[in-house]
């Protein structure tokens, strides 16, 4: 039975609600949007299925769609279990220099997966860094230190990281009069921003110059001189932010304030995010752009997270709604395992699945049915050896 608002615990090992949100991400990452976007596209005068569609694929650029915040939420709950491993950790009296080692080690593994993740389908080590397990651990040290230090050393260092970024980007000289956006991959279709705000267009910003000259230090086929969706490898500056927001957000769950307490102050915070960045969007200070982890959308994206994890937390622990969530915590307890069959056996389930049953299977529904029947497909097998790991105990981590 989960403890109530009269009776909090002093210091929770374990909160449901953490396993069950992150789970949430990595189904919805691994359900690959049921192929509602193509669906959409398919029936445009059906307004609620573009709607639909639109929130289970990345902005073209500018702005939040539904999809855009799992690389956010998944980096807050790195953060946000921290304080809980931390603690744990202490506890079985390791000290803090052989943790900082263990982050280190940690940090490297994510390199390398990260790398070799996105070397799967090519004939060559592809050394680029936007995937997000590269993302966490490349600022994976960073907020490990910062969790040593007081909560009110941890929002200026969050500040001073999201202010100089934005000042870096902004003092950043702008391409000259006749630069051909093609030449970095920009295609007509896309808005790009003008004035002040072109600080932020893609591949012509201070990060992407960045970028053509460190991954080029790497071996390379070709020279490297974009990124096709306008990722960046320091990206994980900003979004380092986002995760010591997770780590603030962590530290309060741990400690003694009674969970209605918790709540209310984890929605105050995610309506202040939200607020912040969408002021800092309208007035065109700082555009929100997550595909180069803006600070605008590390405040804005940070404030959408902090409210669902609050809304679980609610419901969860404060409420004590649990069993509806069991599937959520499954694959919550092994997100890293997810998150590499996702990547690496999708198309060997959808042929394997064709094979036995039939190669007319995914076609039941008709055309328009195809894509949302492989990739629930997909999704339920993927699932299914989550159970299977999780009725054995088996949890592999990093």
């Amino acid at each position: 039975m989960s403890p109530g608002p009269e009776n909090p615990p002093a210091v929770p090992a374990r909160l449901a609600s953490l396993d069950a949100y992150r789970g949430a991400i990595m189904l919805l990452m691994a359900s690959a949007g049921l192929g509602l976007p193509h669906l959409a596209s398919r029936h445009p005068e059906n307004r609620w299925l573009g709607f639909i569609g639109h929130h289970c694929e990345h902005a073209a650029w500018a702005g939040c769609t539904l999809w855009d915040l799992i690389q956010p939420a998944f980096m807050f709950m790195v953060g946000v279990a921290l304080p809980f491993s931390l603690a744990a950790r202490r506890a079985r009296g390791i000290p803090d220099r052989a943790l900082f080692g263990h982050a280190l080690g940690r940090s490297l593994m994510l390199l390398l997966l990260a790398v070799f993740l996105t070397s799967a389908w090519s004939p060559r080590t592809e050394w680029i860094f936007p995937n997000v397990l590269a993302q966490i651990g490349l600022g994976y040290p960073f907020l490990f230190l910062a969790a040593l230090t007081r909560p009110r050393t941890q929002a200026g260092i969050a500040t001073g990281l999201l202010l100089g970024y934005w000042l870096w980007f902004a003092m950043h000289p702008l391409p000259p009069p006749g630069f051909d956006p093609s030449s970095v991959g920009v295609t007509p279709d896309l808005a790009q921003f003008t004035g002040w705000q072109a600080h932020w267009n893609k591949n012509t910003n201070a990060a992407a110059d960045w970028d053509r000259w460190f991954l080029n230090l790497f071996p390379r086929a070709q020279p490297f001189r974009f990124n096709e969706g306008g990722y960046q490898t320091l990206n994980f500056v900003p979004s380092l932010a986002t995760m010591i927001f997770g780590l603030l957000a962590g530290q309060l769950l741990r400690g003694g304030r009674p969970l209605r307490d918790q709540v209310r102050v984890l929605i105050w915070a995610g309506i202040g995010g939200i607020a912040a960045g969408a002021l800092l969007g309208w007035t065109g200070a700082c555009p929100i752009v997550k595909r180069i982890w803006t600070p605008s959308w590390a405040l804005y994206s940070g404030g959408w997270v902090t409210l669902i994890l609050a809304a679980f937390v609610a419901v969860m622990d404060l409420r004590g709604w649990q069993r509806w969530a069991f599937p959520l915590v499954v694959a919550g307890m092994n997100p890293i395992t997810l998150y590499c069959l996702w990547q690496l056996s999708g198309g060997f389930i959808r042929e394997n699945v064709k094979r036995h049953l039939g190669p007319g299977v995914f076609e039941v529904l008709g055309p328009d049915g195809v894509p949302a029947l492989e990739r629930g497909t997909v999704l339920l097998v993927l699932w299914l050896l989550l159970y299977w790991m999780y009725r054995r105990k088996i949890f592999l981590r990093i």
